[in-house]
């Protein structure tokens, strides 16, 4: 039997959502500042954690033919915090898991190996500032099936282009 379902599109949120590295003066255009304290910032002596987030965002990614799901240390916090910011629903996430940044492959960014385990062979499509070529070579091997890993500026966040390169993998994906 064929899945019908559609591709899972994974979303990390710091770098492709919340340009981070961004200057700390220069807010890109078209993004919203927002303080917030999600786990770890509630100390009310630690300040609150500035996430620039592009309000524009929930809609482009709502409009793309995937199956949205969070792919961040935000984890559930994601959908408190961003989620509701940029207009998108309570999404599913993956649960990195105690000492999940302990049990790297060399040289695969720590996140690579559970997102495999996670689209447990389901195409996906990965949305991430810190992957690499080692990281496609180890889901090429590891993944039974069509992957896209696709690497976002941090200092830029998510642009039309990247909007246009992820509908364009999951419509070729589709006509097959």
């Amino acid at each position: 039997m064929t899945d019908t379902r559609p591709p899972l599109l994974l979303i990390d949120v710091d770098g492709p959502l919340n340009p981070y590295a961004a200057k700390p003066t220069r807010r890109p255009e078209g993004y919203l500042t927002h303080r917030m304290r999600p786990r770890g910032w509630d100390d009310p002596a630690v300040k609150p954690l500035r996430v620039w987030l592009d309000p524009s965002h929930g809609a482009a990614l709502r409009a793309l033919p995937y199956e949205l799901v969070w792919a961040t240390t935000w984890e559930a916090e994601a959908n408190v915090w961003i989620g509701p910011q940029i207009g998108l629903p309570e999404l599913p996430y993956i649960d990195w898991g105690p000492g999940a940044r302990e049990r790297t492959p060399t040289g695969v960014f720590w996140k690579t190996e559970r997102i495999v385990e996670w689209a447990a062979g389901r195409p996906f499509t990965w949305v991430d500032d810190e992957v690499g070529d080692r990281d496609r070579e180890f889901v090429t091997r590891r993944h039974p099936g069509p992957a896209l890993l696709h690497h976002v500026d941090p200092r830029r966040g998510l642009l039309p282009y990247d909007f246009a390169r992820l509908a364009a993998w999951a419509e070729a994906l589709r006509d097959g």
